[in-house]
């Protein structure tokens, strides 16, 4: 009976499927475990080998806690709004929703082309997720709980008193009783001072203006990142090098209404929080990095000659006196205020240049120096002196208050500036504050060993003496306070795209109102283009129905609004990161029509326990994710306050590609042994072209491209075409992308599963070399035989030797122990010398053969099935408890000693090692090989070390 992966894979995975084997239950008496993994962007190209791997090692980790008893939810679904989808649509004229649905079910799309599908793709794999539980993030029965969540943030307001969310109610109340004096809420900056009577007095639209101010979520004039070509605003994860990651066009700096989220309101929180999880340093260290925690103070400098002032936020107060100039975001509210007529071309024409140049690039970019004199001057707190005012692409708007009051002694990036501009119109001479220090080849910036000079009142002062002293006076002046300041910012949340999810929210004279929660979903309207309307307005401008009736509650024609009680909706959708910043709770409890999760269900499963994915995801989803996890919680509808408990990243799968050289001018190509010295050009060819011994098959070669077929080549003398190899990303575009289908065709989907694992430790990139899946396919034959030979069953009764014992608890643990410590390539070689021993022994008992099955399982879940099957039983493997390791087994009993002559080794002998120094020498001297090398002779000494060594000499 032969092993047939593709007749047994088939059969089990119908099974799986049928009997929803694999169903978590909600509030079942077993203990939960709730294992998750970075759900997909189903894109057309589908899965290649590379992205499995995360979703196997989370498999094998799954099916492993079943067998310890747990009741296990391992769900999957698709992120499936974006602007991938979009962009395709626009460039093939196909509606988003058709080719996201085509690319998850698999089919033909418009254009002919034959789609995978995701679905079945991962169904090939044998993947043991509860699909009852699928979620996608485009389906309004998904996105109207987002909606919902939307609603809730525009609803709420951060109180820093009780350091949570509270409902708007709370607020609202507060400013009919006593107005806002007296509040501390996270807001917007400079607030205008009110009472409880000029509240009341406020009309409602005044009165919601100043709401907008609190509320979690809420429209604000931002500085964003748009991109004319894609016509719409990129989040900074989206841009590479000052152009869009997808499509290449330029983006440029731009102020624009946007929505907003607070998240700058968690930072705190957020920042804790890394100490209560369990993931990568690195990855926390990305995340604190990303918040940018720095403790110092707020400084006010008045500006020469006008009402404005400029306020700083600096970590060095004790450096105020080394002021030499200021610098401001060339986005800056104050630029066009204090510019100077005379500098108003300059400023401008450099505002200009550096809107195309991303906030990403401007931080990485530390070598170019540029910058503008505005031709005003501030005003030094203390001295009273004038301090020039320019205008930097180093400082950002969004970071800080978009001020810096630049001390090039004690700065490397403003010494720089200083010295760039030495000598110019508005630059002064550089100070130092420092004792004892020379400045003259560079800024001294440790805050160590340093005795402040040359500051008046904080000569003689450390850093830290220094620093207080200086916010002492500055609050004593007026002119400044102690202040905690973060790097992180308010997230932009407004998309000008199609392909997302709509905001549930209509505009009464401009202001934005919330429609009822009952009325949800709103439903994405259908356009006939994708493209911004012909005066800039997103997608949705094309909308033929998209106007909400107060009356009838429902969406109408746009064209019947009146601004009376028909009235526009909101033309923006929400960004990628929506849908996938609450999607784990969903899965709790994925059919519920009425709320996003029940309160048994997230009681139940209380948050997820380990969660796999790409350090990609690091600071963009990761943080939003723990950001609506901690909100909702304060809201009282998330049990816990992180949403993952571990985190562990899988490395990238690279591909192996494929190159031939081509003689440059030519159309001949010449084989890889034949190149040296030669003018070649290198290109990448389709990988399966080439075979494992790397000679690439010209006739397959030729056909591939009409360019290529009239070529000719210059062949080894064996008359083959060697190509080149090199380890790259797994691309399309660079044809060295191999599917997991035509893996799982051609040796089952157990062969891929253990063959990834196989390839090295989980964390790390490791690259794909098809020649190596033969071994464990190799493997997996291996093991079939010692179940089945070629008339079917072998597995018998016989008891057990100690070797066959031995051979199995050394597996036992080591699997249970690489599982738990997720090094599962270490499980697959134990497996290998598990069955090589058992195969030397001869070893086809029950009693061995049974437990190998279910510690094979999670790796190879359908031969284990079928082993376990055709052993007898009648329900799934997947069950059973695991195999309890037994120390016993491991433990020597006996023990192979070398018997030495005069210190030479002539042969060993296995004895109980319990045996007595008098009892090994009597059993050794009457061996016959004792006798033959010592023909007749007594030696002078017997050296028996028990355990160790026997030594006869003389």
């Amino acid at each position: 009976m032969k092993y047939n992966p593709n007749e047994i894979e088939a059969k089990w995975q119908k099974y799986w499927a049928e009997s929803q084997t694999f169903a978590a239950k909600n509030n079942s008496e077993k203990p939960k475990h709730y294992v998750l993994d970075m759900f997909p962007y189903p894109s057309g190209a589908g899965l290649h080998v590379g992205h499995p791997l995360g979703y196997i090692a989370s498999d094998v980790y799954s099916r492993f806690k079943r067998h310890q008893g747990f009741n296990v939810l391992h769900p999957m679904g698709y992120d499936s709004f974006g602007l991938p989808a979009e962009q395709y649509a626009i460039q093939t004229g196909q509606r988003p929703e058709d080719t996201t649905r085509v690319n998850i079910d698999g089919g033909v799309d418009k254009e002919g082309k034959q789609i995978a599908g995701y679905r079945k793709q991962l169904d090939k794999i044998g993947f043991s997720f509860d699909w009852a539980r699928e979620v996608r993030t485009s389906n309004p029965d998904y996105y109207k709980h987002t909606q919902w969540i939307f609603i809730q943030l525009f609803n709420s307001w951060y109180n820093k008193t009780t350091d949570k969310a509270e409902d708007i109610s709370t607020l609202i109340s507060v400013f009919e009783k006593e107005g806002n004096a007296n509040v501390n809420a996270v807001s917007d900056d400079n607030i205008a001072v009110f009472s409880s009577s000029e509240w009341n007095a406020f009309s409602k639209d005044e009165q919601e203006k100043i709401l907008l101010q609190y509320r979690l979520t809420y429209l604000a004039e931002t500085e964003v990142n748009w991109c004319p070509g894609l016509g719409t605003v990129l989040a900074n994860d989206e841009i590479v090098n000052g152009v869009s990651e997808r499509g290449g066009f330029p983006v440029i700096r731009k102020k624009m209404t946007q929505w907003s989220m607070r998240i700058s309101a968690y930072a705190e929180r957020l920042l804790q929080g890394l100490n209560d999880i369990d993931w990568s340093e690195s990855i926390k260290e990305s995340q604190r990095n990303w918040i940018g925690k720095s403790v110092g103070a707020l400084v006010t400098f008045n500006v020469k000659n006008h009402d404005e002032v400029i306020e700083v936020f600096t970590t060095r107060p004790d450096t105020i006196f080394g002021v030499t100039f200021m610098t401001l975001a060339p986005e800056h509210d104050l630029v066009a205020k204090i510019t100077t007529p005379e500098q108003k071309e300059a400023v401008e024409a450099y505002i200009e240049k550096t809107a195309k140049r991303s906030e990403r690039e401007r931080m990485a970019d530390v070598k170019t120096i540029s910058g503008v004199f505005t031709g005003a001057y501030a005003e030094h707190p203390f001295t009273k002196e004038p301090i020039p005012v320019w205008i930097g692409d180093y400082v950002l708007a969004g970071y800080g208050t978009g001020a810096v009051m630049a001390v090039p002694c004690g700065d490397e990036r403003d010494y720089a500036f200083a010295n760039f501009f030495k000598g110019q119109n508005g630059m002064q001479e550089i100070k130092n504050i420092f004792a004892n220090v020379d400045i003259s080849e560079a800024a001294y910036g440790s805050k160590d060993n340093v005795e402040i000079a040359n500051s008046d009142f904080l000569n003689g002062l450390d850093y830290k003496k220094g620093t207080q002293k200086a916010i002492e006076k500055l609050e004593e002046i007026g002119q400044g306070k102690g202040k905690t300041n973060y790097r992180l910012r308010d997230a932009v949340f407004s998309r000008q795209r199609y392909w997302g999810e709509p905001f549930p929210v209509y505009y009464v004279n401009g202001l934005p109102k919330m429609i009822e929660t009952q009325h949800l979903p709103i439903i994405l309207p259908e356009v006939e283009k994708y493209l911004p309307t012909e005066d800039g307005l997103p997608p949705l401008g094309n909308a033929a129905v998209w106007a909400w009736d107060t009356k009838q509650n429902k969406v109408v024609n746009t064209d019947l609004v009146d601004n009376v009680s028909i009235f526009p909706l909101e033309l923006n959708t929400m960004p990628g990161w929506a849908g996938s910043s609450w999607y784990w709770m969903r899965y709790m409890d994925a059919h519920n029509e009425n709320e996003f999760a029940s309160k048994e269900a997230l009681a139940y499963w209380e948050n997820v326990d380990l969660y796999i994915g790409g350090s990609e995801h690091a600071t963009g989803h990761l943080l939003y994710s723990r950001f609506w996890n901690k909100f909702l919680k304060d809201k009282g509808f998330a049990p816990t306050e992180e949403p993952f408990k571990k985190l562990i990243n899988q490395g990238m799968i690279l591909g192996t590609t494929a190159y031939v050289y081509r003689l440059e001018g030519t159309n001949t190509f010449v084989s890889k042994n034949k190149i040296e010295g030669q003018n070649v050009q290198p290109i990448r060819v389709d990988v399966h072209f080439v075979n494992s011994s790397d000679e690439l098959n010209i006739e397959k070669f030729k056909a591939w491209r009409e360019d290529f077929n009239t070529a000719e080549f210059i062949l080894d003398e064996n008359g083959k075409y060697i190509a080149g190899r090199e380890v790259e990303k797994m691309s399309k575009s660079y044809y060295n992308v191999v599917t997991p289908d035509d893996i799982c065709a051609e040796y089952g989907a157990d062969t891929l599963r253990l063959y990834e694992m196989f390839l090295g430790p989980l964390e790390q990139a490791k690259p794909w070399n098809t020649a190596g899946i033969s071994g464990v396919f190799g493997f997996l034959k291996k093991l079939w035989r010692l179940y089945f030979d070629d008339n079917g069953l072998i597995v018998n009764n016989d008891e057990p030797t100690k070797d066959n014992l031995k051979s199995l608890h050394k597996t036992i643990k080591k699997v249970a122990e690489d599982i738990e410590n997720f090094s599962f390539n270490t499980s697959v070689s134990q497996f290998m010398i598990c069955v090589n021993e058992l195969s030397s022994q001869n070893c086809h008992s029950r009693a061995i053969l049974e437990p190998l099955a279910i510690l094979v399982s999670p790796y190879a879940p359908h031969i284990a099935e079928e082993l376990w099957s055709q052993l007898g039983h009648t329900t799934s493997i997947s069950e059973v408890a695991f195999p309890i390791f037994d120390e016993k087994h491991l433990v020597e009993t006996n023990k192979e000693y070398p018997v030495s002559f005069n210190g030479k080794m002539r042969f060993t002998i296995e004895l109980p090692l319990d045996l007595t120094k008098e009892q090994i020498e009597e059993i050794v001297m009457k061996d016959e090989r004792t006798q033959k090398h010592l023909d007749g002779r007594t030696p002078n000494k017997v050296i028996i070390v028990p355990g160790k060594i026997i030594n006869l000499v003389g």
